[in-house]
């Protein structure tokens, strides 16, 4: 149930999460060849008090074009076709005064409206000065009415340009929702808009433009989105505090290492370290990838934590602070096919819909009543459902490599029905285990497998059968770390660190639940909770 924003609503500060701003990522590759003089660009830098020790060499052509909408409500595009236009070159620069050409930076500016001075008022950026080894440097699409903006990422800069690698990260804004849009443009005005996330797509190399681009520069450019978009987030954090001191309460989602664990969970000899490649596995995996990637890990941890502090700090030491994650995480080796589970089993999937995250499902049944233009029958509904609970159940890995039990080789460790004769046929049958909106069969992987990562095309894992599209189930995939597995397994159990002046020291909570802490934060503020779910955690509280 939502509230309505008046009269009842009592929240003095509200940001909502970023949204994609119509552009996605795009990596570049270029050369010297692609670069010219252009004496106006140099006025301009000199004007901007931007100074090169080499002769300015600029992109001859727009290294790329689109377009963004003046109104609120619309986003951009890579096309024309929106009033607001963009046009992207890119200079060179030398900032190193050591008397050799040694281009070190990248100057991303819009050529329609030129290199201005400045200064620049948030979320206006001006140009973006990248510098190689730097960070990332946020460009704002100036004019755009949703206030979207992207950043751009040297990754390869070769003294004489002979290799220019770089990225220009996603696009990104903050929802202009009318409630809140005081504080939205709170955030745009006095942090900055949106800054681009650690986006899996270039790791990935599902994004364009990033297929020569090497393993380790992209992983840099990943490292890079999680160091400065998690900055952002404490900024957001410390900035709704300054603004409302006598806040009773302030949450703050803190993205890593959440990502990060997605990307780069690599600890498990199952795991390809080559996603192409089935022979990475065990002793062939790249232990160098190995320890890069565990590397990562750590570095998202360090950095949450940096944020946690600063956002603790300040609040002041007077304040309790709760720091909880939503889940835990467990490596995955194998990417399944739940279309092809059931086809396999012979069930017609024309007849039902799949609903797959992570390592849930949940299928439904098109059951005439109930869904929309639902043409099952009851009888027939009653058999698909058994029928695919049956084939979910008996899915099985035969492959020791990947599964190491002898005994049972189900994949599943939950699956539940949906109760069917409750009611008169109409589907809406409810257990304590089955919700309204389950499906007609809820199952649970165990850890080790999970249906995302899916590679197209697939690649076979070792051991198995060639890769088909059409009857495959099980795949190589193309990423490491999964969570939403069954929440009663250790490997789930999340984080609960709480401190303050009405949290007992050196107390350890042996066993709680994420739904625990809303009922403790009342208790808290002093508020007695009244059917919550969850229970108060009083071995914390003095």
């Amino acid at each position: 149930m939502v509230q309505a924003a008046q009269p009842i609503r009592t929240t003095d500060f509200t940001v909502p999460f970023g949204a994609f701003g119509g552009i996605g990522a795009q990596g570049f590759s270029l050369s010297r060849s692609d670069f010219t003089n252009d004496p106006g660009i140099v006025t301009a830098l000199q004007a901007a008090g931007r100074f090169s020790y080499s002769p300015v060499l600029v992109t001859t052509n727009p290294i790329e074009t689109f377009s963004c909408s003046s109104a609120a409500t619309a986003t951009c595009t890579n096309a024309s076709t929106l009033d607001v236009k963009y046009s992207i070159r890119v200079a060179a620069i030398d900032t190193t005064n050591d008397r050799k050409v040694n281009y070190d930076t990248l100057v991303f500016f819009d050529a329609i409206r030129g290199i201005t001075a400045g200064p620049f008022h948030a979320p206006s950026t001006g140009p973006a000065y990248a510098k190689f080894g730097g960070e990332n440097a946020p460009f704002f699409f100036e004019g755009s009415g949703a206030k979207v903006g992207a950043a751009y990422f040297v990754s390869a800069l070769a003294p004489d340009l002979s290799t220019v690698r770089f990225a220009r990260y996603g696009a990104n804004f903050i929802p202009r929702n009318t409630p809140v849009l005081a504080d939205v443009d709170d955030i745009n005005n006095n942090i900055g808009f949106w800054r681009p996330q650690a986006d899996f797509r270039i790791p990935e190399r599902l994004s364009p433009g990033f297929t020569n681009f090497p393993d380790i520069e992209i992983e840099t450019m990943y490292e890079d989105m999680v160091k400065t978009f998690v900055r952002y987030q404490a900024d957001i954090g410390e900035r709704a505090i300054k603004t409302h001191p006598d806040a009773d309460l302030v949450m703050v989602y803190i993205e890593q290492p959440d990502g990060s664990e997605h990307q780069f969970l690599l600890t498990d000899p199952r795991q390809g370290t080559n996603p192409a490649d089935p022979n990475s596995i065990g002793a062939n995996q790249d232990a160098d990838k190995v320890k890069r990637y565990a590397s990562y890990i750590r570095f998202a941890y360090q950095t949450a934590d940096k944020a946690v502090k600063r956002i603790a700090d300040a609040a002041g030491r007077d304040s309790n602070v709760i720091v909880v994650s939503d889940h835990g995480f467990a490596p995955f080796h194998t990417s399944v096919n739940l279309t092809n589970i059931l086809r396999n089993a012979g069930i017609d999937t024309s007849k039902i819909a799949i609903r797959t995250s992570g390592p849930a499902a949940d299928i439904y049944v098109n059951l005439q009543n109930r869904e929309l233009g639902g043409t099952v029958d009851l009888a027939t509904y009653r058999a698909l459902v058994t029928q695919i609970t049956d084939a979910v159940k008996n899915a099985v890995d035969p492959n020791v490599r990947f599964n190491y039990s002898l005994n049972d080789q189900r994949i599943f460790t939950v699956v539940e029905t949906r109760p069917l004769q409750c009611d008169a046929g109409t589907g809406q049958c409810l257990s304590k285990t089955i919700g309204q909106d389950y499906g007609d069969v809820f199952a649970l992987m165990a850890p080790g497998y999970n249906f995302d990562g899916v590679q197209n095309p697939g690649v076979a894992r070792k051991g198995d059968a060639a890769f088909n599209a059409a009857t495959t189930t099980l795949s190589m995939p193309n990423f490491y770390g999964a969570h939403g597995h069954d929440p009663e397994l250790p490997v789930m159990s999340a984080t609960f660190i709480a401190a303050g002046p009405q949290i007992r020291q050196n107390t350890v909570v042996r066993r709680m639940r994420n739904i625990d802490v809303a009922p403790t934060i009342m208790r808290i503020l002093g508020a007695a909770p009244h059917q919550v779910d969850g229970d108060v955690l009083r071995e914390v509280l003095r």
